[in-house]
C-alpha cells in the first residue's frame, strides 16, 4: 500500500520547520535597530554583530551533515533546536556588544546543525514515491516563514519592545521544538563508516560552482540584514517588512516552473536567467532612492517591484544550483554535495553582511547594494564561461 505524504510525522516536520525560520525572520530585519539603539553602534558595528552568525553557521555546516550521518539524527536535531530557543533569553541580558557577539556565534552553531537537520530528517519521513513533492512543500514552509516573519517582527518592533521580540522568537521556536519531539523515525542500521578526509565534507568538482554561488550569496547579505534601514533611510512610508513578502511571493512562484525546467535538463540555463534577473534587480535597489524625485509613492512602488524581481531571480537560483551540486557527486557523496551547497552560500552570505555594514557606514547602503549587483554580474559571467562547460564536462546525471 502507497504511503501517505501528509502523515503525522510530515505535518509535524513542517510545522517545526516554519516555526523554527519564523523565529528566525522575526529577529533578522530588527536585529540591526537593535544594535544601534541599545549600544549606539554604526553600520559597521552592525555589520560585524550580524556577521558573526552566519560566520558560525558557517564553520558548523561542513560538519553537520557528518554528524546527522554518524549520530542518531532526531535527538540530535532536537538537541540542537533546543539550544537554538534557549539561546534567545540571552539577548535579554546581554549587556555589551561583546556578550552579544558570543550569543550570536553560538546562536549560529545551534541554527546550523538544526537547518542541515531538518533537512536530513525530512528524508527519513518522507515516502520515497513522494520525495520531491514532500522536499517541495518542506520548503514552502520556509517560504511562508520568510513572507511574514519580517513583516510580524517589524511590527511588534513599532508597537512594543525589543523584548517582546526576544519572548516570541524563543515562544515560536520552543513550540517548533515540541512539534519536532512528536516525530516517529525508523530505526537505522549500523553502516561501516569510511575514514574521515576531505571529501567527506567538501565536493571538490563543486568548488567552480560554489565560487558563483558564493558571489550570489553575497548580494543576499546585503538584502536580508539591512533592507530595513535602507527604506527608512529613503524616507518610505510603507512597512519595509512587505519588501519581504513580496519577495516571497516571487520566490515561491519561481518554482513552479524552475523545477520543471531542471527536470528538463535546463540546469545551467535556470541558474544563468536568474543570475541575470539579480543583477537587474540588485542595480535597481541601488538606484532606487533617485525615485524619489519623482515622489514616494514611486520610490515605494519601485521598492516592491524589485523585491518581486529578486524573489524571481533568487528562487531560480536556489534549486537549480543545488541540482547541479547534487549532478556533479556520486550518490554517495549527495550529503557532501549538500554541504558544499550550503556551506559556499553561507560563506558569501557572511562576507556580504560584513561588507555591506562597511559599505554603509563608509557610503551609503546605495552603494552597497550597486556592488553587490557588480558582484552578481561577476558571478553571470564566471557562471556562463568557467562553471557551465566544466559542469557539463563533469555530470554525472
Amino acid at each position: 500500500m502507497e504511503e501517505k505524504l501528509f502523515n503525522k510525522n510530515y505535518l509535524c516536520l513542517c510545522a517545526a520547520n516554519f516555526l523554527f525560520f519564523f523565529s528566525f525572520y522575526l529577529l533578522l530585519p530588527v536585529l540591526p535597530f537593535f544594535i544601534m539603539e541599545k549600544y549606539q553602534a554604526g553600520n559597521a558595528i552592525i555589520g560585524t554583530v550580524i556577521s558573526c552568525y552566519t560566520l558560525a553557521t558557517l564553520v558548523v555546516r561542513p560538519f553537520s551533515g557528518y554528524m546527522m550521518d554518524t549520530f542518531k539524527r532526531k535527538p540530535l536535531y532536537l538537541l540542537a533546536l533546543s539550544i537554538f530557543t534557549a539561546v534567545f533569553v540571552g539577548y535579554l541580558f546581554a549587556a555589551t556588544i561583546t556578550i552579544l557577539i558570543i550569543i550570536r556565534i553560538v546562536h549560529g552553531l545551534a541554527f546550523g546543525l538544526t537547518s542541515v537537520g531538518g533537512n536530513t530528517l525530512v528524508i527519513d519521513v518522507v515516502p520515497s514515491e513522494h520525495r520531491g513533492e514532500g522536499i517541495g512543500y518542506y520548503g514552502v514552509a520556509n517560504n511562508i516563514a520568510m513572507a511574514v516573519g519580517p513583516m510580524t517582527g517589524l511590527f511588534v518592533y513599532e508597537h512594543f519592545s525589543f523584548n517582546a521580540i526576544f519572548m516570541g522568537c524563543m515562544a515560536c521556536s520552543l513550540l517548533a521544538a515540541l512539534f519536532a519531539s512528536r516525530i516517529q523515525t525508523k530505526v537505522r542500521p549500523p553502516v561501516k563508516r569510511p575514514p574521515i578526509s576531505l571529501d567527506r565534507f567538501i565536493l571538490l568538482k563543486g568548488l567552480l560552482a560554489g565560487i558563483s554561488f558564493t558571489l550570489l550569496a553575497f548580494a543576499y547579505g546585503q538584502i536580508s540584514n539591512y533592507i530595513a534601514l535602507y527604506a527608512k533611510e529613503m524616507g518610505l512610508t510603507i512597512s519595509s517588512g512587505l519588501f519581504f513578502s513580496v519577495y516571497a511571493v516571487g520566490l515561491i512562484a519561481s518554482r513552479l516552473f524552475a523545477g520543471k525546467m531542471v527536470d528538463k535538463g535546463k540546469v545551467t540555463q535556470t541558474i544563468a536567467l536568474g543570475l541575470g534577473i539579480v543583477v537587474l534587480a540588485m542595480f535597481g535597489l541601488g538606484m532606487c532612492h533617485h525615485c524619489n524625485a519623482l515622489g514616494s509613492e514611486y520610490t515605494a512602488t519601485a521598492f516592491l517591484l524589485i523585491a518581486l524581481c529578486c524573489g524571481l531571480g533568487f528562487g531560480l537560483a536556489f534549486p537549480s544550483f543545488n541540482a547541479l551540486f547534487i549532478n556533479l557527486g556520486t550518490n554517495a557523496q549527495r550529503g557532501t554535495a549538500t554541504s558544499t551547497y550550503l556551506t559556499t552560500w553561507d560563506l558569501g552570505l557572511g562576507i556580504g553582511i560584513f561588507s555591506g555594514g562597511m559599505l554603509a557606514e563608509h557610503f551609503s547602503f546605495s552603494a552597497a547594494y550597486l556592488v553587490a549587483s557588480a558582484s552578481v554580474l561577476v558571478s553571470l559571467i564566471f557562471f556562463v564561461v568557467i562553471v557551465t562547460p566544466h559542469y557539463h564536462r563533469n555530470k554525472l546525471r
